[in-house]
């Protein structure tokens, strides 16, 4: 794929290093100089420019790339250059960073925003899946659908343990795909049994998820 990136701080060239060692071809666009740093980003494409200027994406020809991704601290730079990559070059997917949480609902398709990542966010939920047992949590959310993806470790003493997963019903919109034991991730086979501290994974709508999260704390003796 052709990948043009917004941004080459830390966070841009993270992204374009690992892009390229996948053997995509990646623009690197930052309007500060000092920043431009080609010899941090071997194999990648460097222009001075200012990404929020139509005239500096047109001579970049964004309109020949499969992938924007806004990669700035600016969350107002980031919808700029996702809202013109998507309506004035047709780029087919767009992938936007978000700085701050309570920009969060800004970024979506009507800024031309296809992904969004939220940094704040994604790390908060990585310190409650690490910390936290018999709390459905959520880790992600799939930006064209009302999914999500959720995450609950099994206490010890919860009900569930040594049930096998034909017996359990869960609500009809969330489906357990994956359970993680000891690090290995288990396919959920009908016979298979929970046991204690199973990771459970769930794909799970918005209306489905309080409904599950109630279910689960009703399995937990002291929930």
């Amino acid at each position: 794929m052709r990948v043009a990136i917004a941004g080459a701080g830390n966070v841009g060239r993270s992204i374009a290093r690992e892009l390229i060692a996948n053997g995509h071809k990646v623009l690197l666009i930052e309007k500060e100089s000092a920043a431009i740093k080609p010899d941090s980003v071997p194999g990648g494409t460097w222009q001075h420019a200012d990404a929020c200027e139509l005239q500096s994406l047109e001579e970049a020809e964004l309109d020949t790339y499969d992938v924007a991704i806004a990669a700035t601290g600016d969350d107002k730079s980031n919808l700029v250059f996702s809202l013109l990559a998507k309506t004035e070059f047709g780029v087919p997917r767009t992938v936007g960073r978000v700085n701050h949480p309570g920009n969060e609902w800004m970024f979506d398709a009507q800024w031309g925003v296809d992904v969004s990542v939220s940094t704040p966010r994604l790390l908060s939920a990585l310190v409650e899946e690490a910390v936290s047992t018999g709390d459905l949590i959520r880790l992600l959310t799939f930006k064209r659908s009302t999914a999500h993806l959720s995450e609950f470790t099994l206490p010890d003493d919860s009900t569930l343990v040594g049930r096998r997963v034909r017996d359990v019903s869960f609500p009809g919109d969330a489906v357990l795909v994956a359970i993680i034991r000891d690090g290995a991730p288990l396919t959920p086979e009908r016979d298979r049994a929970f046991e204690g501290e199973d990771e459970m994974l769930f794909i799970v709508t918005q209306d489905a998820e309080a409904d599950l999260a109630e279910m689960l704390a009703n399995e937990d003796p002291e929930g």
